[in-house]
């Protein structure tokens, strides 16, 4: 069975990996969904779907929530105010535009307090403070198949 700290773990070995639009490899670059792609591969083994090739400005190009759907198609999906470590954030950059950008939530290991690792555009995988900006963002949580309902 695979566990929060598993998919905390695997998420944390991929913090400094430096960005790169479409890429999914440890070490070597990777965008937000880049990194959900590697933690999956790292889990499970092959991807449930390859995405489609997309351009930087997709979302904006293409309102429809392929994003989102694909989520739902293969995680199980949670009340965002329940999420804990490990699970899987979907955020939109404004109200009413399409999910845009993810990443894994985590908690600092001193505080306690709310992080997400993730990547974007001019950062490096990285493990920062779930700040109220980012919060307001947020679009949907999910969980990685298998593991078990957070219990705070």
């Amino acid at each position: 069975m695979i566990t929060r700290d598993d998919i905390l773990r695997e998420a944390r070995d991929w913090i400094g990996t430096p960005y790169r639009h479409q890429a999914s490899c440890k070490g070597a670059g990777a965008d937000c969904l880049g990194l959900v792609r590697g933690v999956w591969r790292a889990l499970y083994g092959d991807e449930p779907e390859t995405p489609p090739p997309y351009s930087r400005d997709w979302a904006e190009a293409d309102p429809r929530e392929s994003f989102l759907s694909a989520a739902r198609r293969h995680m199980r999906e949670s009340d965002p105010a329940r999420a804990g470590p490990g699970d899987v954030l979907l955020f939109r950059w404004r109200a009413g535009a399409p999910v845009k950008h993810a990443g894994i939530l985590s908690c600092a290991p001193l505080t306690g307090d709310a992080c997400v690792i993730h990547a974007y555009e001019g950062v490096a995988v990285s493990e920062s403070p779930l700040v109220p900006a980012w919060r307001g963002r947020i679009a949907a949580a999910f969980s990685f198949p298998g593991v078990d309902t957070w219990q705070p």
